[in-house]
Order: structure tokens, then sequence, then C-alpha cells
């Protein structure tokens, strides 16, 4: 690769596997145009088959294997890698990746960019003042900031003092020729017992995490059957993921006597054609960035029900295109199940709403142009400041001589 001169876009995560980041960095990499940069991926510590959903073979993706705790130990291991690669970028993601922008900087890395998609279970509200003294910490070493929602971009102003400058909102982007409604009526899934001619499928994708927090969905699935149990004919529930949750939340569908009507497959890579398959998606996490699965639902045409966290009230117009409930509240989010299960009409055309409003302000194509102006105002400022360093340099040795 040392003859290719497309400046080199190193990204860090902490893991490279199924989830709405990395299915973000997947699709940067897959669509940024060839020409502008090449790219590798290195994550701390394992790198997934997941990695086969980039579709360039010149990508490569690195694991570190990194245990849990800091990675002090792994700087001179990462100080050699950037040496080696000589990345013009080096663009981490999230708290857990933060930590190599310091390696990178010694190693001098020309553009050193942070992304924050979204918090965990540990920092719900982002009041966690010692996580707020480490992004302080390694603030001087950042070059800039991507922030995913406002939500976000306001927590790193205020709580970790970046300037607005140095920060740039960068929406994620949903890719509209892999989600798109069904033609007519929602579309029979490969593997799932229910038949959407006939059910109401309501359902979730992701990660069955604690701060994912499905397990809120199925007691709102059990009481809002339990409050109109008329919907026991229609309703099904589908949770696609796996983690966990997933054996929690199938226990407590199991104790109910619901496990027939609901469906834990585990993880699939079919997320599009499921999406096709439901008449209604729902999120009940309890912290969240801008949700890739919410875009992609709208994408889809489904109506979202999501806990109203994060950027997701910066995504779901409700009630134009779906419902924000309060996290943690089995009894409200069971209200808006009975409510929209109750009414399929106006819940198609909360869908049609949605699929409306990704296609004027969430396209893929805004998201990757964002990305790409960012990489390329960074490296020109960098290279125009090295310049001007140079310059001055000479000018105080002519003026020695």
């Amino acid at each position: 690769m040392s003859h290719d001169t497309r400046p080199l876009v190193l990204h860090v995560v902490y893991r490279f596997d199924t989830g709405g980041l990395e299915n973000g960095v997947v699709n940067l990499i897959n669509h940024m145009p060839t020409h502008a940069y090449r790219h590798a991926v290195l994550a701390l510590t394992e790198v997934t088959s997941f990695r086969y959903r980039i579709q360039h073979e010149d990508v490569e993706c690195i694991a570190l294997e990194k245990p849990p705790g800091h990675g002090l130990w792994l700087y001179p291991k990462l100080f050699k890698l950037f040496k080696q690669l000589r990345p013009a970028v080096v663009h981490t993601r999230n708290l857990a990746a933060l930590e190599v922008q310091l390696p990178a900087w010694a190693a001098g890395v020309p553009v050193r960019i942070h992304g924050e998609h979204g918090r965990d279970v540990g920092d719900l509200d982002g009041s966690n003042l010692k996580l707020q003294r480490v992004r302080r910490l390694y603030r001087p070493f950042v070059h800039h900031y991507v922030a995913l929602s406002k939500d976000l971009a306001a927590y790193l102003q205020t709580a970790v003092h970046v300037p607005r400058a140095r920060m740039t909102l960068a929406c994620n982007g949903v890719n509209t020729s892999r989600f798109f409604p069904a033609s007519h009526s929602a579309e029979s899934l490969d593997g799932c017992p229910f038949d959407p001619s006939t059910h109401w499928l309501l359902g979730t994708v992701g990660r069955m995490a604690r701060v994912k927090d499905q397990v809120t969905l199925a007691k709102a699935f059990i009481l809002a059957l339990s409050h109109a149990p008329e919907l026991r004919e229609t309703l099904r529930l589908v949770m696609v993921g796996d983690g966990p949750l997933r054996a929690e939340a199938q226990a407590l569908l199991d104790e109910a006597g619901l496990a027939d009507l609901a469906w834990l497959p585990g993880e699939r890579d079919d997320v599009p054609q499921i999406m096709r398959a439901l008449h209604c998606y729902v999120l009940p996490s309890l912290a969240e960035g801008i949700s890739n699965t919410i875009l992609e639902a709208m994408a889809s045409g489904l109506p979202v029900l999501a806990t109203d966290v994060g950027g997701n009230a910066e995504l779901v117009d409700a009630p134009k295109t779906g419902i924000l409930v309060p996290a943690a509240e089995p009894e409200s989010m069971a209200q808006a199940i009975i409510n929209l299960a109750r009414q399929p009409g106006l819940a198609r055309t909360m869908g049609e709403a949605g699929k409306a409003r990704v296609d004027e302000r969430f396209s893929l194509p805004a998201m990757i142009k964002t990305y790409q102006d960012l990489y390329d105002q960074e490296l020109s400022l960098r290279s125009k400041r090295l310049a001007q360093t140079s310059r001055a340099a000479a000018s105080t040795n002519q003026g020695q001589h």
C-alpha cells in the first residue's frame, strides 16, 4: 500500500461487532468516495465476522485483544502501529477508545478526531463526574470532536468544556437502498413463527444489554395483553439480538404464559428483512445517541415507539412519526402499544411520515459528506499550521544569521 497516496483514516473502536456505532463505521467506509481516503479499523478488543460487512478488500481490520481496564501497557504497541501505518486521521469513538488519542498524539498523527455516539448504563444522564474528568484529561490531545446528537453536543460543551468551534454535529444517515418499506404489506420472515398477514408484529433489534433495556419491552408486552386481552389474537412480539438480557426477557415471557406469542431468535444478519416483516418498531433504551435502528425502521416505513432519551426525540417527530415514552416505565409503553395495535391505520400513517422524514433529513449521502468535509477541513488546517510553523522557523534562522 506504500504507493497509495490517499490519506489513511484509522477508525478506532472498542470492539468491532454488531452494533449501531459499528454499523455507522461500515456505512462510512463503504460509501465514502474511494478516491478520497483509504480506511482501516482498529479494535482494542476483537474483530468479529461483522468485518465482512465492509465491501472494500483493501480495508485492514486489526484486533489488539485488550483485557478489561486501562490500556496503558498497550501504548508502546499503539505507538509502533501508528508509526507503521502512518494514518493521516485517527478517529476514535466513545469513551472506551478515547485513551488511544494519547499514543496517537505521541506518534505525531496529523489529525485526531473523537466521536461521542451515546452513553452506557454507567452514565445514563452524563452526570458521572469521574467520566467527565477522564474526558477532560484527554481533551488536549483531540483536535476535533463529533457529536451524534444535540444532547451529546451540549454535554461536550458544558461537562467536558469543548469549545463549539472544535465540534461537529453529525447525525447518522441510513442506507435507503437496504432499508425500504415492504412493497405492499409486511413481508414474511424466514424462521419466524408468525404470519404478518394475520398477526400485528411489534419488534426490536439490537444487542440485548442493560442499556438497551429489552426487559422493559417484555414487561410492557405482558401488561398490554393483560389490559387488552382481545389483542392476544393478533399482537406478537419479536426481539432480535443476543446478550445478557435475552434469557431474562425470555424467562419473563415464559412465566407470564406468553412464550408462544413472542419470538427471540438471537442475533441475525437479515435486519432489513426483519424490518419489512414488522408493523411497529420499539426502542426501549435507557440511553441513546442517534439510533441507527430508529432510522432504519423509519426508512422501512415503520412507526416508532421509543423512550424519550438522548437523541431519540431528534429522530421521532412525536406524534407524527411515532410515540415517545419515559424510559424504564413498562406501563407507559404498554399503553402506547395498545394504542398503536388498536389503530393499525394510524400506525401506517406514522410509518409513512417517518419514511418521508428520513428521506428529507437523514440521508446517507449527507452523513458521508459531513465526515468527508470534516476530514478535508482538519487535514487542510493542520497542513496550513505546519507550513506557518516551518516559515516562522526559517525566518528565525535567517534572523540569527
